[in-house]
């Protein structure tokens, strides 16, 4: 026995050292993420998840696993570094990666919170880089950031639930991330939200490796040798991106109905029209290439537009035509603003983003609406393009030419005066006109008042001296008289 353990005596720390590193080797081991079933024959997609989760972002997912799918992929990488976005968008991610015909592995670098942990879990496999996170996945107001009610934090918990048990993983931890108030014994305790570092999400199941790179995440797969499709988004699907942001959206639907209003106010000026008309293009198009907004949500803000302006211009007052047309108008742009199959639409719990960007859009809308109609006639630019609401004589306004200057003057009929014809006083012609007095053309006559574009005169010899303030015609006694 002595001459045996002499004999392997240099093996023990060998053996020791395997033991030893048994348990970092499992943990760390690329065997848990093989598939059961074997790849395809083409090569590994690589698809980012970066930014903002919005109806954008949706519609590109759904063509990449499209691509995927056609292309017989051996694996969809989604490369996850997202703090999240709108839930709606959110849930469509998740269905379309859970109905994925490719393996699909959520590689997240550096972070996955909100949505992003969401979309995380419906993949079949996670990986984490190191200094990774994922949780923290409450929904929060589209204003101020602030925890939505609490209906929409159990319809959020809902969706972590089962899509955790589509793949397998605790629901318990997937349902902490979202409700504070929620406790997992040994994890988390009740009174904050969860998220889960990488190496805490490896140690509890939610993450099955942590690995360093993309290249070790492909050799762990056993992937390295297959080829590599960076599939990126179109430049139209950046652009639909950008243009189907929440805040983009309500600039949008701003110059729509802001424009309407103020061409309605200002008919013919054309350039609130314009705006309005440039505005709706900007709005429906996107959507209706995104599938968000159907043909019949169109007609129906057509609609609305329509009656609107039947109501002003056609109908007396203001009854059902013009609240119908506001009523549709208003409704239109909300239904484009939610992923809607026909009249099949989500959960009201889904439609938060929606709902808070319409409110917020019409809250601007008044206010653009109270300031703009307070300020803009006062702008000497804006008075340019419109009419003057107020043309009279303090402000210096006229209906026709005045010689208010003459009164008092003297000068000489160029015609007859019977009782109208035309004088030159201060050797200027002039229209004029007597009392009832008939004066021959040469005779001297001088102006005893002025009102307007009327110059009434006498002739100068039946008026007594203009120095004589007893006079009754004098100017001195006209004035005495005011």
């Amino acid at each position: 026995m002595t001459r045996f353990v002499d004999r392997y005596r240099g093996l023990w720390p060998v053996l020791l050292g395997l033991v030893l590193a048994a348990p970092l080797s499992a943990q760390n081991s690329p065997l848990p993420l093989r598939f059961d079933a074997p790849y395809g024959a083409g090569p590994v997609f690589v698809v980012p998840l970066h930014g903002m989760i919005d109806n954008g972002l949706a519609a590109y997912v759904d063509r990449a696993l499209e691509d995927a799918a056609a292309a017989d992929a051996a694996l969809v990488l989604f490369h996850v570094d997202t703090f999240g976005g709108l839930v709606d968008a959110a849930d469509r991610i998740r269905k379309s990666i859970l109905d994925a015909e490719v393996p699909t592995v959520a590689f997240i670098d550096k972070n996955a919170a909100s949505a992003g942990a969401l979309i995380s879990y419906a993949a079949d496999r996670i990986v984490m880089v190191p200094g990774a996170s994922i949780g923290a996945a409450t929904v929060v107001e589209g204003t101020g950031g602030e925890a939505a009610p609490d209906k929409y934090q159990s319809y959020m918990r809902g969706l972590m639930r089962a899509t955790a048990e589509a793949n397998g993983r605790d629901p318990r931890i997937a349902e902490a991330m979202v409700d504070e108030s929620l406790a997992v014994e040994g994890i988390s305790e009740a009174g904050t939200v969860l998220t889960l570092s990488a190496e805490e999400a490896l140690r509890y199941g939610v993450a099955d490796a942590v690995l360093a790179d993309q290249a070790a995440v492909l050799a762990a797969f056993g992937l390295a040798d297959r080829d590599v499709v960076e599939h990126r988004a179109t430049r139209a699907e950046q652009v639909l991106r950008f243009l189907s942001s929440p805040v983009l959206q309500s600039i949008l639907m701003l110059m729509m109905l802001g424009g309407l209003y103020f061409e309605l106010q200002t008919p013919g000026v054309g350039l609130p029209g314009a705006m309005a008309i440039l505005g709706a293009a900007l709005f429906f198009a996107p959507h209706y290439l995104l599938g968000l907004a159907a043909s019949w949500e169109i007609v129906l803000f057509v609609i609305g537009v329509l009656l609107i302006l039947a109501e002003i211009f056609v109908i007396p007052g203001f009854g059902v035509a013009g609240v119908s047309g506001i009523v549709l108008v208003v409704g239109s742009l909300l239904a484009a603003l939610i992923g809607n199959i026909a009249f099949d639409f989500p959960p009201v719990e889904a439609l938060q983003s929606a709902i808070a960007t319409m409110a917020v859009t019409l809250v601007l809308l008044v206010a653009l609406i109270v300031s703009l109609s307070r300020y803009l006639p006062q702008s000497e630019r804006f008075n340019q393009l419109v009419l003057a609401p107020d043309l009279s004589s303090v402000t210096g306004y006229t209906a026709a030419e005045t010689h208010a200057e003459l009164e008092g003057r003297t000068g000489t009929t160029l015609t007859p005066l019977r009782p109208s014809g035309t004088a030159e006083i201060d050797g200027e012609r002039v229209d004029v006109i007597t009392a009832g007095e008939f004066v021959d053309a040469g005779q001297p006559i001088r102006v005893v008042r002025v009102r307007g574009s009327r110059v009434e005169v006498r002739p100068a010899a039946s008026l007594p001296s203009a120095s004589d303030p007893s006079a009754p015609d004098s100017p001195a006694s006209e004035t005495s008289r005011v």
